[in-house]
Formats: C-alpha cells, structure tokens, sequence
C-alpha cells in the first residue's frame, strides 16, 4: 500500500492522452474557423474538405498563410491537397510553434535607399523596355447610383492614397539601379479628373481612361476619375499600375474607399487602425528571407537554379496552327470567348479531381496541355 507508482502511472498516462486528445480538438477548432476564414464562410466542421467546399490552389496558399500567422507552424502545400479537412490537417500539427519558421513581417527599421521587391523589379524593368504602356494597368471601374458628393470622394481619395505608401511610391533610379521613394501625400501629386460623360459613350471613356501609360519614375501609380452620366447615375474609375497593386488589392482598396467616403460625407476623418505593415515593409521581409543571389546557399540561389533546370530548353513560343499570322511586335491585344460546361461534363471534371487529389482548375489546365500537344505544340509546355 506505500507503493503507489503503478496507479500514478496510470493516471500520468490518461492525462497525457487526454491532453493529446484536447490539444488535437483544439487544433481542429482553430483550423475550422481558418477555414471558415479563407472560404469566407460563416462556418466549416471538422470533415468538410477544402476543394469540395469551392477551394483551389490560391486558396490552399491564402489557408498555409493564416495557419503560419496564427499558429506558427509550417506547412508544405502538398499537405493541404493530402490532408484536405480541418479534423486530417490538424493530425499534421505538432502543436508548437516551429523553430525555424520565418519571422512575421511587421514593420522594421528603413535604410536609407529601399530596394525593390523581386515582383517590382521585373515589371520596373519591362517598364523600362516598353516605356509608358497600359500593358500592366489594373483598373476597376464602380457603378454608383443617387448624388455623389464629389468633394467628400475625393478627399477619401486622398485618404486611402495617404494611407497606402505603395499607392504614392515612384521608381527612380541611379544609374541604373532603381529604389523606391515613397512621396508625402502633398507631393504625391494624386491624378483626379471629373467630368461628365453620355452613357453611349461610357464603355469607350472607360477604355480609353484604362489605357493611361504611367511613367514609373515620377508619377505614382495611382490615379482617378469620376464620370457624371446624370445628377443619379456615375461611374467612379479607379485605375492602379500592377506595381502597385494586384487583383487581391481590389478587395481592401474599395473597402478603404468606401470607409474613407462615408466618414468624409459626415465631415470627419476615417477611423482607421494603423496598418502593421507597409510593402517597403514587406520588401525588406522578402529580401531578408530570400537572401543574396550571389551566396549559393540562399534560398533565392536555390529557387533560381531549380527554375533555371525546370525552363531549360524551353521553345521561345508555342508552335501549333493559328488563325493569324503572328506578329513582330506584342500588341497585348487579347479576345475572350464564352463556352458552357454540361452538368454532366462538370461532374465528371470534379470527380477526376477528386481522384487524383488535385482541383478542377488542375484538371482543365492539363486538359488544355493535352490539347495544345494534339494540335502540335509539343510536349514541352509551360
């Protein structure tokens, strides 16, 4: 009877299972409302599939990154196409936060010459190589409906310009070698035209106002117009440099706009929360993470080498029949045309996806190499 080890042991082992078991539980909670979150669903359970619930590859990164943020830990993308539910993914958790995870981007000390990210630099050098072009351009144009007070948008214009150091960042450089400067929002010099418009004429002055060339090096890359069809009826075009801005910023801008308009028609400022990060932020984030190029053990020597041995060989354009000459020069100029997929067909691509645990955008993209290899373009096909 003085010799209680055995039954302490047993206890010491159900507790630690029971611990494994809430550690596990809590795990898939947290994982459920990230995926709720990256959804934008009010809702996902703990056996709901990520790719049956409308998910795809972006979706899949947007969901490693809010797991990296709000748990700490790392995952490869492989993992979330193997582990596709909250209750399977959570197995894959250790419950630590990983040692060698990356450092969060928060905002840091600035040199006094701030370098461009990877993305800016090539389209500040294809900038360089075409000139002033609408190749790049990201417009987005907002029906409004009822009086708008011209005043109070712009003025929440300029709200979100000053809010946004990449909306009001030029790319000089010196001898070469571009950086970025980020202007004061009095010298920005924010382009904004107001003038009225027929509605005959508004899909032509739309086109025509998208296809505004910024020059890079001097104008920000930013710019706005408010097209008054009648005292009811506007068009406001919002048009942003890809240098700037991508199809992801589209969501956050015209929420800003929004805000910074309903606070300016009430004669007071936005009550915004300061933003934990700038991109000058992220820029120096990127290049802290990445390393030199020129030391072979970086992570951005190692990319570039796998990349370089992955597009060796590569044909400089696709070869197969087309319905007109190619051209000297790229016009950029591009067509769309519409088809429909039966329900049955799109059962059928679901169902392969399943099965071969990828999308349906996998699914379709091999189908398109399959037929441009058909018609004659090779196997070889980026």
């Amino acid at each position: 009877m003085s010799r209680p080890e055995p039954m302490q042991h047993g206890f010491d082992t159900a507790r630690r299972g029971s611990e494994k078991l809430d550690a596990k539980a809590s795990c898939e909670e947290a994982l459920c409302a990230l995926f709720a979150e990256t959804l934008g669903r009010d809702h996902v359970g703990p056996h709901d599939d990520l790719f049956e619930l409308g998910g795809h590859s972006l979706t899949a990164i947007r969901l490693l990154v809010r797991i990296r943020a709000t748990l700490g830990e790392e995952l490869k993308i492989k993992e979330i196409f193997d582990f596709s539910t909250p209750a399977a993914l959570a197995g894959r958790l250790t419950g630590a936060a990983d040692d060698g995870a990356r450092a969060p981007l928060t905002r840091v000390e600035r040199p006094d010459v701030v370098p461009l990210s990877f993305p800016q630099r090539r389209l500040w050098f294809l900038h360089r190589m075409e000139g002033r072009s609408a190749t790049y351009n990201v417009p987005l144009a907002l029906r409004l409906t009822g009086t708008v007070d011209a005043e109070a948008l712009h003025a929440a214009l300029l709200d979100v310009v000053g809010r946004h150091e990449s909306l009001r960042t030029v790319f000089p450089d010196v001898h070469g070698e571009p950086y970025q400067l980020i202007r004061d929002l009095d010298e920005a010099d924010f382009r904004w035209e107001r003038r009225s418009v027929p509605e005959a004429d508004m899909e032509r002055t739309l086109r025509d106002a998208a296809r505004h060339g910024f020059d890079l090096a001097t104008e920000i890359p930013f710019r706005a117009w408010l097209f008054e069809t009648d005292a009811e009826h506007s068009t406001l075009l919002l048009l942003m440099h890809h240098i700037a801005g991508d199809g992801w910023s589209m969501a956050p801008l015209t929420r800003d706009v929004v805000e910074a308009y309903t606070a300016r028609v009430e004669q007071r400022d936005p009550e915004w929360s300061e933003l934990p990060a700038q991109y000058v932020d992220y820029t120096l984030w990127q290049r802290d993470r990445l390393g030199d190029v020129d030391d072979p053990e970086s992570v951005y020597a190692q990319q570039l080498d796998y990349w370089r041995a992955e597009l060796a060989g590569l044909p400089e354009q696709v070869t197969f029949p087309t319905d007109r000459p190619r051209p000297a020069t790229a016009g950029y100029e591009g067509m769309r045309v519409d088809f429909e997929l039966d329900a049955e067909l799109h059962r059928g691509l679901v169902g392969l996806a399943r099965r071969s645990n990828t999308t349906v955008f996998m699914v379709l993209q091999a189908g398109m190499a399959a037929l441009l290899t058909r018609l004659g373009a090779g196997s070889d096909i980026a």
